[in-house]
């Protein structure tokens, strides 16, 4: 369980921020300087060194996000040059491509902090260069909205890579593309120019998320703990009807995966900051995604160890071996599991959302707490020879996609580009909250 230090405030975070502003600055050049388009997006490190892997490309939003948040947080307009020209020459087919759920990842990433950016005043306000972030962005909420199932109670989902029966846990995150579309006024156009609103495809495909993805402690089947995740959901396509849990990343679908249940904590805790400011009364809504948000983050909290970096997955075999392993901190040289910690970068900022949201510092605190670990040895790295930024990341146990270092048994010491970019984005975040600037949201 995560050791929760009540007294952390975020201004003792600083110290550690500025280290890391440094080493991604780094990185960064680094990581450009090395960079061939041709071999595709980079996923993952090998010895410290960014590799692609050609599945969906759905990491090269993260890989231009990183300069737009260093910017962000530093001011250095190298940064924002880099990121603003990778995302006009290489972003426009991630806008269209119909064959991915990601486009909350590849689009909100780029275009939509850049849009953000200079609407919050940091960049020099053009018309036209506005109306092309705001053309993407409304474009890449339709497109997404498009790979939609419904399902047998008249509700549905934005369906996953794998096929119109698959609802993916990760997709809660990716649903900012919906939210920002629909706020920049666009609509999906259906058959016989019907309008399809984005909010509602929004709202239904959290609430099957909420019902079919998450666990309350109900008897719904054997395994059925309270705020555990499942990462798939498989539909009978025939009628629409909910037929198994399946699980393509975590070790079975009867386990949680724990980058996808952060998918959730932080997916979840950032639609409730943008209702609130969309709708007046949305109370039968609040209350599914606030159960949702509150299960899945006291589930991360009772089932991850003190320093709150969490191992992949809470019924990975081998912690068996581990003893009490959520009594201590996470170990990322062991000999039985790997830790993961990009999961932990993207649910200590929903923790730190939910807290804020919800007035709960148990929350707030246990996010801190998280982002402490996160700033520190072994997981910042600030080895220049090292492409990546955030250490110990596991990106696809089951099919052994992930470094082993020589000596070791599992994978350690690499970086993945979510990892990286949610690191950023957190420090985004927390620089925001101790100089008391704008509150960091993705519709601006």
């Amino acid at each position: 369980m995560i050791s929760v230090d009540t007294q952390l405030k975020p201004a003792d975070l600083r110290n550690g921020l500025t280290t890391l502003w440094q080493a991604s600055a780094a990185k960064i050049r680094n990581l450009e300087s090395a960079w061939h388009p041709e071999n595709g997006a980079p996923v993952f490190t090998i010895e410290g060194k960014y590799t692609s892997r050609g599945w969906t490309e759905w990491t090269q939003g993260f890989q231009f996000g990183a300069p737009i948040l260093q910017f962000d947080a530093t001011g250095e307009t190298e940064f924002l040059n880099l990121g603003r020209e990778r995302t006009r020459r290489y972003m426009a087919p991630h806008i269209t491509h119909v064959g991915v759920h990601d486009h909350g990842f590849n689009n909100v990433s780029t275009y939509g902090n850049l849009l953000r950016l200079m609407r919050e005043g940091s960049i020099i306000h053009d018309p036209w260069e506005e109306q092309f972030y705001i053309l993407a962005l409304q474009c890449t909420g339709a497109v997404q909205a498009a790979r939609w199932s419904s399902t047998a109670d008249g509700n549905g989902y934005i369906y996953s890579f794998n096929g119109p029966h698959s609802l993916f846990v990760d997709t809660m995150r990716t649903l900012r593309a919906l939210s920002v579309s629909h706020r920049l006024g666009h609509v999906l156009m259906g058959e016989n120019d019907r309008k399809i609103s984005l909010l509602d495809r929004m709202i239904q495909h959290a609430r099957v998320t909420a019902e079919h993805i998450i666990f309350y402690g109900e008897g719904r089947d054997a395994y059925d703990l309270r705020g555990r995740a499942a990462h798939e959901i498989i539909f009978n396509r025939n009628d629409g009807n909910k037929r198994c849990p399946s699980s393509q990343q975590g070790y079975s679908p009867f386990s949680t995966w724990t980058r996808g249940l952060a998918w959730a904590m932080l997916g979840y805790a950032e639609q409730l900051e943008f209702l609130e400011t969309e709708l007046g009364d949305f109370s039968d809504v609040k209350a599914f995604m606030v159960r949702a948000a509150k299960a899945t983050c006291d589930f991360y909290l009772e089932n991850t160890p003190t320093d709150g970096i969490p191992y992949w997955d809470t019924g990975a075999p081998g912690l068996a071996q581990m003893g009490h392993y959520l009594d201590r901190p996470a170990e990322p040289f062991n000999d039985h599991e790997p830790v993961d910690s990009s999961a932990a970068a993207i649910a200590a900022q929903g923790l730190l959302r939910l807290g804020k949201y919800l007035d709960e510092p148990r929350y707030w605190q246990a996010g801190l707490s998280t982002a402490r670990t996160l700033l520190g040895e072994p997981y910042l790295s600030t080895d220049l020879n090292h492409q990546g930024l955030l250490l110990h990341s596991v990106y696809h146990r089951p099919n052994g996609w992930d470094h082993i270092p020589a000596g070791r048994k599992v994978p350690c010491g690499e970086s993945c580009m979510w990892g990286d970019y949610h690191l950023r984005e957190l420090a985004v975040y927390l620089g925001r909250i101790i100089d008391e600037g704008t509150y960091l949201t993705f519709w601006s």
